[in-house]
């Protein structure tokens, strides 16, 4: 389950004369989509102007490319317990415009969401106050604490799409081997981040680059020799396990062999990591402080390769809020994380316009593969799915301004920058959420 939009429209509407790109649908050319009532009705090169009807209101895209709504499939918010950060709301407004039309909201919150009486808590508050569809990740373990296990089935029953620690691995072999055979049980998705916490007490990736700034370093090993212990633990319990971030060429090497012997096993890749490098930290840059943190440039290469060729399942933005008072500080003290709702699509097109991506894999990665993984029904444009998708100018340029951002929090490594692509609309079970304003 995951929270509806605030409100399905109920007007007959058509948008026409688009560049449809929907890979998992084989659409990848001019046409229209018509939606009635949230859903929709027709999509591809027959939707035209003749073929819509009298009565329907149209929209004309004027060759603009229309996708899918992405699906990010790793959000932090500061709802509930730290809302000063980011509110359910303020990141479905940041996520509207960006054309994230569902966010997976992680379980670091204040409660942690490790039982269904939180989990009932996130849905009816999206429902009450967000500008797209909302499903919220539980915690594998109870507190985050890596003690306890929480009640897997219990929160599958009550709305959570998976179960994760987010910013915190699951470190006892055994808890973690438990959950795996409790998350089948369930048919429950378990999703790790991948750090071996012993190993990772540096605060940028271990390299030249970091001790010439002084600053201790994660060796990009501790990634690798945890994923190959869960791959290990997925072997003996046939679990379907997803790898939520990885930031190393050798990680990706994992998982193509895990996925060459048929192993249930999945991995996401930050926006940040396939655009950004360690260079990027600069003078001490804390905005570029990330978990995991950014890799050498032979790194990101390899996980843009990795994302081209399927190896990478999803791209995700990672939106983690921080306030001022805790980035605005000596690097080695900052908080770790970036927002990243509003930019991982324009960042994305980066790859398109400069590194040779197509531009169907990287909507496929960001919508429809999000939602086979997950299990929902969106993330598609097919008759009879929910009506959720973005209209995007590809050549659109726009320069990252925090004061115009809509998260609560401006943590944005990509500040001042300027993006090649933008979204100009936004649709949620066919009622439009955000429309640029030129």
């Amino acid at each position: 389950m995951m929270s509806p939009a605030t409100k399905q429209s109920t007007q007959r509407k058509a948008y026409l004369n688009a560049s449809i790109v929907a890979p998992a649908q084989g659409l990848n050319g001019r046409g229209g989509i018509l939606v009635e009532d949230g859903w929709i009705l027709a999509v591809g090169p027959k939707v035209t102007k003749e073929s819509i009807g009298a009565g329907t209101m149209s929209f004309d895209c004027a060759g603009a490319t229309l996708i899918p709504g992405l699906i990010d499939m790793r959000v932090f918010t500061g709802e509930p317990g730290t809302e000063y950060r980011e509110t359910l709301a303020t990141a479905s407004e940041a996520a509207a415009a960006g054309g994230v039309t569902t966010m997976i909201v992680m379980p670091n919150t204040q409660p942690v969401i490790d039982d269904a009486a939180i989990v009932d808590f996130i849905l009816r508050r999206a429902r009450d106050t967000a500008l797209v569809r909302v499903a919220p990740m539980a915690a594998i373990t109870k507190g985050l604490a890596g003690e306890l296990m929480s009640e897997i089935g219990g929160l599958k029953e009550a709305g959570a799409v998976a179960v994760t620690d987010g910013t915190h691995c699951v470190a006892n072999a055994n808890l973690f081997r438990r959950a795996l055979t409790y998350a089948k049980d369930f048919d429950m998705l378990l999703v790790q981040h991948v750090e071996e916490s012993s190993l990772s007490t540096g605060v940028m990736n271990a390299s030249e680059t970091a001790s010439r700034l002084g600053l201790a370093g994660n060796p990009a090993m501790s990634e690798v020799i945890m994923l190959e212990r869960d791959i290990r633990l997925v072997e003996m319990t046939g679990a379907h396990y997803h790898a939520a971030q990885i930031s190393c060429a050798t990680s990706l090497e994992v998982i193509r062999g895990a996925k060459a012997k048929g192993l249930p096993v999945t991995c996401g890749v930050s926006i940040h990591h396939l655009t950004l490098n360690e260079n990027d930290i600069g003078a001490y840059r804390t905005f570029f402080k990330l978990s995991p943190p950014l890799r050498s440039e032979d790194d990101r290469r390899a996980l843009v390769a990795g994302v081209a060729d399927g190896t990478i399942d999803v791209i995700v933005s990672s939106h983690d809020p921080q306030s001022a008072d805790t980035k605005r500080l000596p690097f080695a003290e900052a908080a770790f994380g970036a927002i990243g709702l509003e930019t991982m699509l324009s960042a994305s097109l980066g790859l398109y316009h400069n590194e040779n991506m197509v531009l169907g894999r990287l909507v496929e990665a960001m919508s429809s593969k999000p939602a086979e993984i997950l299990g929902l029904e969106t993330g598609r444009l097919a008759p009879g799915a929910p009506a959720d998708f973005a209209v995007v100018d590809l050549n659109l340029n726009w320069t990252v301004d925090e004061t115009k951002l809509h998260s609560r929090s401006k943590n944005s490594p990509l500040e001042d920058r300027t993006l090649e692509g933008r979204v100009i609309e936004t649709v949620v079970a066919g009622r439009t959420v955000y429309a640029y304003a030129r």
